[in-house]
This record gives C-alpha cells, structure tokens and sequence, in this order.
C-alpha cells in the first residue's frame, strides 16, 4: 500500500519554473518569427495533465448519461489545452488573436475549476486548505511535475476527493502561468507592434540594405516627394474652369 501522500510528496528539491516560455531566434527584417514549440509549454504541458485527471474522474467518479457536467468539464479541460496549442500557433501572424485565444484557455480552466469546487462541496467540503499538510505537499510535487505518464499513475492510486484537489492545485498553477504568459504577449506588442508594424519595419529595414530607399515612396526616406525634397519633375493634374 502507498503511504499517505505517496506520490504527491517531493522526492527532490523543489526547482523553480523557469524557461515558462521558448525563446526563438529574431532578425531585423524577420516578421513571421515562429512562437517555438507549444508543447514546450509549461503551461501547455500542466493543462493536458488537467485534461488525462478530468478524463479519468469523469470516466470513474461522475455518471455517463444523465448529466450535461461531464460534458461541460471534459469540453472546459479540453478547451483550455487546445487554445493554448492554437494561440501559440496563431501568435505568428495575430498576435490579438494570440491572446484572446490564450485568455480563452484561461476562461475555461476557471469554469473547470468552479466544477471541481461545486464536487467537493456537494461531497462533505472536503476542498483541502491551502495550508494543510496534503496542499502544500500537492502544490510541491506538481510543480516539479508536467508529464501526463506521472499522473495517469497518480489517477490509479488516489481515490476522487484527492484527484479533485489535486486537479484544483494543477489548474491553479496554470492559471498562474497562463497570467504570465500574456504578460509576455503583452510586453511583446509593445516592444515590436503587431505583424503590419513589424512587416513595415521588415521592408524598410530589406530596403535599406540592399540600397533600394529611393523606392520609400512619396513619404519615404527622400523627402514628401521622394526626390530629397525637391520639387517633382512629374505633371501634376489641373483642373481647368469653363470659362464664363
């Protein structure tokens, strides 16, 4: 048998999370910079460990047929794993759209988690303290571990009230994360614009270094006329009056 609070005891010293986000190289006249592999995500990697424990309660602990809570918690946990894959994804060329679709996956962890809390409640308000012993030693061990294989054993050993805590305690983390992550996006934007600011930046910066600036154009980097702020050579069109 399993000790008490075997496996969510820390076996190592605690490490903490760093490298919440992939870096990718960035040049001056890039403009479609990839965001890095989303399953290299923290975040990402914490929310589909949500969704395999709302998988295996929902499969074990709540009725199949009868009741529209096992569907709106296996959509709430799925929505919150994919929209971070397709913000990640989308934040190459949108980056509003990036974080409407990120603050999507943290909507939807939030609902998760208010049907975790209605569980625990309607079973005896068995919701852990956030300082007793068994939360705190949940909230160390995952945040040491991301692996799904982790906690599909964990699901295997635990009976629903401690997977229900163990699931608010993972989608507490991710939320935080998930908070930190839009800063980023956030801090992003206001470093280098949106993707027609960058790709303006990007052409101006080919154009200067192949020697083509002339070709800025009317309001190019040659004066109003791009011709140095001489006067153009180029007719320009009158209009002639009837006369009277």
């Amino acid at each position: 048998m399993p000790s008490k609070f075997d496996p969510i005891i820390p076996i190592v010293p605690i490490i903490p999370i760093t490298h919440i986000f992939p870096t990718m190289p960035t040049d001056n006249n890039s403009f479609l910079t990839p965001k890095g592999d989303y399953k290299n995500l923290i975040a990402f990697q914490k929310s589909e460990c949500i969704y395999d424990i709302t998988y295996y309660f929902l499969e074990h602990y709540l009725p199949k047929i009868g009741d529209r809570t096992v569907d709106q918690m296996k959509q709430a946990a799925r929505s919150g794993k994919q929209n971070i894959a397709e913000g990640n994804e989308t934040g190459t060329t949108s980056m509003e759209a990036c974080i409407k679709l990120v603050n999507v996956a943290k909507a939807s962890l939030k609902e998760l988690q208010e049907d975790y809390e209605d569980y625990l409640r309607n079973h005896g308000n068995q919701m852990w303290d956030v300082n007793s012993e068994q939360c705190r030693n949940a909230r160390l061990w995952c945040r040491q571990h991301s692996r799904t294989e982790d906690y599909q054993r964990v699901c295997q050993l635990r009976d629903d009230i401690t997977l229900a805590n163990i699931a608010l305690v993972l989608i507490h983390q991710t939320d935080y994360l998930l908070k930190k992550l839009l800063e980023k996006f956030k801090s992003d934007f206001l470093t280098n614009g949106g993707i027609k600011e960058q790709m303006s930046a990007a052409r101006r910066n080919w154009r200067e270094e192949h020697g083509m600036g002339y070709l800025n154009g009317r309001n190019g980097n040659h004066g109003n006329d791009g011709n140095n702020g001489q006067a153009s050579s180029i007719p320009q069109p009158t209009t002639r009056y009837p006369k009277k």
